[in-house]
């Protein structure tokens, strides 16, 4: 028996439902996230597998894991810190259930909470070798943030919401050393509130970016040097790599026109057998990463792994690890979608 805890209208949830169904297996159950966060108890039948969906897209459980203010509105970027420690309650409290059910984690909660932290995310992959960009010492406001970029003779940087996900809270910023600076981000700014958007923001008043930075910073902040993406047909690109069961299993290039390649931000799916051949046994190496990567996390059945090529496609490098990174509609290897193959991984892990 499976039982999902998630959102019960997510996408996602009816994708992997289906998926069991036709594969034979009774309909999954649904723990709801709400029921979780308001500290309802967690009822978890015995011996079943627990498989634990993103509670975003519903803005009341978002606002019970903040615990933020009612003037805080859906789409705030308010709070990031305290949605983490909400999390891990919430988290903690359908893994106790799960303990005493004798239940299956398909995704431990441990994982899930260092694939939110972006800080310990970045140690954990870079002390098991898996190539990443540098990171900076995380600076508390703007004007630290350009004095460590200055004493490294650092020109652009990604400036990255501790806790963020879906590129909320990101920013690519470039500066010429002095006064010039630019700053593309999902990031809406309206006064001094933060807003996430569905389209990319560019900001050259710096009076702009430091408020955003500043803001930003009192939830934690992940600053890594800007690793330069390849390009193909004329636009940025990155991959989307599902890894199920410690294989690497759906790719899906992601092409945009900013340094923001997230597919919910407009941006195209890009042509993979092209960049194959551009890659060439590059990309190979890289999906053997991707796999290093899930190795890090032993609790969990399938990570998303965020993979940049450098422009001349000789070099890879991670750039995020996400705990609810499989969804990737229409997406078919071997006749199966991303639910289909965690499906039937079942049975070999």
């Amino acid at each position: 028996m499976l039982t999902v805890v998630g959102n019960p209208d997510n996408r996602r949830i009816a994708l992997f439902r289906a998926a069991a169904v036709a594969a034979g297996l009774p309909e999954p159950r649904v723990v709801s996230w709400l029921d979780v966060a308001c500290g309802r108890p967690v009822d978890i039948a015995s011996g079943c597998m627990v498989r634990i969906d993103s509670p975003g897209e519903d803005a009341e459980v978002d606002r019970l894991l903040r615990g933020a203010s009612e003037a805080a509105e859906h789409g705030e970027i308010v709070g990031l810190a305290a949605w983490y420690q909400g999390l891990a309650r919430a988290l903690a409290r359908v893994a106790e259930a799960a303990h005493r059910a004798g239940a299956r984690m398909l995704n431990d909660p441990t994982d899930i909470l260092v694939m939110f932290d972006k800080r310990a995310c970045h140690r954990r992959l870079q002390a098991e070798g898996v190539p990443v960009p540098e990171a900076l010492p995380e600076p508390t406001s703007y004007v630290e943030l350009r004095k460590a970029m200055a004493e490294r003779g650092w020109r652009r940087v990604f400036v990255k919401s501790a806790h963020g996900s879906s590129s909320s809270g990101v920013l690519a910023l470039a500066t010429d050393g002095r006064t010039r600076v630019r700053a593309d981000t999902s990031v809406d700014l309206v006064g001094r509130r933060l807003f996430n958007s569905l389209r990319v923001h560019t900001y050259t008043h710096e009076r702009d970016i430091e408020s955003i930075v500043d803001t930003l910073a009192t939830d934690g902040l992940h600053v890594e040097r800007w690793f330069p993406k390849a390009g193909l047909a004329g636009r940025t690109v990155d991959l989307r790599v599902v890894v199920i069961g410690g294989r690497a299993a759906h790719t899906v290039v992601r092409a945009g026109l900013s340094p923001m390649t997230n597919l919910h931000l407009g941006n195209q799916r890009g042509d993979l057998a092209a960049l194959q051949a551009k890659a060439g046994g590059e990309y190979e190496a890289a999906l053997r990463t991707c796999e290093r990567v899930a190795a890090c996390f032993p609790g969990s059945l399938q990570v998303g792994v965020d993979l940049m090529f450098s422009p001349d496609f000789r070099r890879h490098a991670v750039a995020e690890v996400n705990a609810f990174g499989d969804l990737l509609p229409a997406l078919v290897v071997d006749g199966r979608d991303t639910s289909a193959a965690q499906i039937a991984a079942l049975a070999w892990t």
